[in-house]
């Protein structure tokens, strides 16, 4: 257990300390300081219960005599509970806070490093990237490409080159640049004499020296004067460049790299000075060795991208916003590689992954699991001892962005409460690394836990397929919740900035004059797995015993984006090639060794659609729908047909489908007219000894 203090700011808040267990402070970091202190000299762990002064805290840990052995955490209940228009009714929210902070850390994942010399390439005008060249020409180890002609400085103190680039690719550290020199002057071999500038005709050459081709007359003056140098070329063949840089300032009007979300290390602020300049501080900080998380863990024996050269599914790559992910196949196989240098942990992948083989790990699911379990059941039994029968709602949160507008909110519904408001007593925030990172096993099993409803709050800054994702998922949450008969309860807030406080503000004020609501089930006791599957497993099941509805025979219906579903088949087109079987990278669709039957278990099923783009007779079509536990795991028949014995060894080699079809096609072929036609109804080791025979 924990120390915990709790301040109640000058007593703005209505705390009762009673019902809380714990004593309650009024100037915690004023003149009761000495509590704090006091309790340093502990051995438990600490939670202060105040997020502002959370630097003054730490700066006095620090300082203190008995170096602090356990960890100081913070909890903010001011801004989300105590500030609020439902405060003298937020007391179980403030006791789940407090209990969420007293719970144990997510465990260490690993981490992906970053060495940085301070390499920079500046791209952009001339006229831009010169002048910043020259201020940090000093500090960093800097290398110009002018994609505008600009005057060149007089000292040669670093590299500039000129042209357009083609190519830009990498991360802090191992950034590869191309770019291609349009100009018949080289500004490396450049000497900067000024002798072309004096012999050309048309002044067409000035102190940037580039050639301004539309003056240009092609006299050719200019090579005759720099010939001993040889800089300038209007016949150039070899005009492609490339080089390596740690660090990348990008200067241009069109500074877009080919993904939405740009990596680490590299800048592109625009032409707006100031957004230049803090760009600039951004980057003399960037030099030396660094390191993140590994956001991710990725299984590739259950991933669903590829088999038998075909593509399946391609959620994770459609997904990505920073360019991450890309396709690998080989020898027919195919899997998804990730560079973890280049993935910023949106963890949007792991949210679209039907199978489950990509997983965000910062922190895991089962530890948010045990979080959110942890939040119900105390807010639940806290409830209940004042006669509260409200059920709480989780609001997921991006942990940086989302912080800031909650505590923005409660500040605001504070201080001029007619015009905002905050969240209600119900309404407990929950951040999370990324918005992005949660989908159903979370949403569902939270649901499970005894929250009613699911809130996602998006701050306006998510890429464009991150919040088309959120809405798909949550369309599919809610009708597998419909399905069993229960409302509508994952829900999106969509913010279009963080300064959108009102959008926030209008959105917490329904919800209180809604009410709270009823969980959907009982709590359930099962743990979230790491395995996305199993967890959706185990929150149906535990949905569908306390389901208002039973679903259909043939199962309800879902969204054409539901990783739940069957197969639907043309049993008069289907051969039973049992191509589809090889294809499967789930194992949800089997053979028979000993007879022609074609069998499916729907659990093992992620809707990948491999399987319908092998199949040569298109007999297949995905049934995304949702049937009974019982239904999912059983096997069952899709197709079967009669064997086709050899006429001559009595062996089954094929179906007897199969075999007229080829009949049929093959039968008018010169190769098989007369007797040979017998060869087709024959296995492979017949055939070859009866055309032994006959030739003989």
């Amino acid at each position: 257990m924990s120390q915990k203090l709790v301040c109640n700011c000058n007593g703005t808040m209505p705390l009762d300390a009673k019902a809380l267990g714990v004593p309650v402070h009024r100037s915690l970091c004023r003149q009761e300081v000495s509590s704090f202190l006091k309790a340093l000299d502990g051995s438990d762990s600490l939670v202060v219960a105040c997020t502002q002064e959370g630097a003054l805290f730490r700066e006095l840990a620090e300082q203190s005599e008995k170096p602090l052995v356990a960890p100081l955490r913070f909890v903010n209940i001011r801004e989300v509970a105590g500030w609020t228009q439902e405060a003298k009714a937020s007391g179980p929210k403030i006791a789940a806070l407090l209990a969420l902070a007293d719970m144990p850390e997510a465990e260490p994942v690993p981490v992906v490093n970053y060495e940085s010399q301070g390499r920079l390439f500046i791209i952009g005008p001339g006229s831009l990237a010169l002048p910043w060249a020259e201020k940090l020409g000093a500090s960093l180890d800097v290398s110009v490409l002018c994609t505008e002609p600009g005057d060149l400085p007089l000292a040669r103190n670093y590299p500039i080159y000129t042209g357009a680039v083609t190519k830009l690719d990498g991360y802090l550290g191992k950034f590869t640049v191309d770019w291609d020199l349009q100009n018949p002057i080289d500004p490396e071999m450049c000497t900067r004499c000024g002798a072309c500038v004096e012999v050309c005709p048309e002044n067409a050459i000035d102190l940037s020296f580039q050639i301004d081709m539309s003056k240009c007359k092609s006299h050719r003056d200019c090579v005759t004067a720099c010939a001993s140098i040889g800089a300038i070329s209007f016949d150039r063949k070899d005009r492609e460049r490339n080089a390596e840089f740690d660090l990348i300032l990008d200067l241009r009007a069109d500074s877009k790299m080919r993904m939405s979300q740009t990596p680490q290390g590299y800048f592109a602020p625009g032409k707006d000075p100031l957004d230049q300049a803090l760009a600039v501080n951004q980057l003399l900080e960037m030099v030396g060795e660094f390191e993140k998380p590994k956001y991710f863990v990725y299984n590739e024996k259950i991933c669903a991208h590829g088999r038998n050269g075909k593509v399946g599914c391609n959620a994770c790559i459609d997904v990505c916003s920073t360019g991450a992910i890309g396709s690998i196949f080989k020898n027919g196989q195919g899997s998804v590689e990730v560079n973890p240098n280049l993935c910023m942990g949106c963890g949007a992948c792991s949210t679209a992954c039907p199978s489950g083989a990509m997983r965000y790990n910062y922190p895991s699911v089962p530890h948010q699991g045990k979080e959110l379990k942890t939040i119900a059941t105390v807010f639940t039994a806290e409830a209940k001892k004042i006669s509260q029968a409200a059920a709480p709602s989780l609001l997921l949160h991006t942990l940086k962005v989302g912080t800031q507008m909650i505590d923005g909110l409660g500040r605001s519904a504070h201080v001029l409460p007619k015009q905002f408001e905050g969240l209600p007593s119900f309404v407990i925030p929950y951040g999370i690394e990324h918005i992005a990172s949660t989908g159903l096993d979370l949403w569902l099993g939270a649901l499970t836990y005894g929250f009613a409803e699911v809130v996602l709050l998006l701050s306006g800054d998510e890429d464009p397929a991150y919040r088309a994702t959120l809405e798909e998922q949550a369309s599919l949450a809610n009708a597998i919740l419909k399905a069993y008969g229960f409302d509508e309860r994952i829900h999106l807030i969509m913010a279009q900035s963080t300064d959108d406080l009102q959008i926030v503000s209008k959105a917490m004020s329904a919800l209180r004059q809604r009410g709270a609501l009823s969980p959907i089930c009982t709590p359930a006791s099962f743990g979230l797995s790491t395995q996305k599957r199993e967890t959706l497993e185990a929150v149906l099941e535990h949905l569908q015993k306390q389901a208002k509805t039973p679903l259909p025979e043939a199962g309800a219906a879902l969204p054409n984006s539901s990783l739940l579903g069957g197969l639907l088949i043309n049993k008069d087109a289907c051969t039973l090639c049992m191509s589809c079987v090889s294809s499967c990278p789930e194992g949800a669709l089997l053979d028979n060794p000993d007879e022609p039957i074609l069998s499916f278990i729907e659990k093992q099923c992620v809707q990948c659609g491999i399987c319908v783009q092998t199949c040569p007779e298109h007999a297949l079509t995905l049934n995304p729908r949702l049937q009974t536990v019982e239904q999912r795991k059983q096997r069952t028949t899709l197709n079967e047909t009669q064997a086709f014995n050899c006429i001559s060894c009595g062996k089954p080699f094929g179906t007897l489908k199969m075999v007229d079809l080829m009949l049929s096609k093959l039968g008018a072929h010169g190769a098989f007219a007369g007797a040979a036609m017998d060869r087709l109804k024959m296995c492979s080791d017949c055939r070859v000894v009866d055309m032994v025979k006959k030739e003989t």
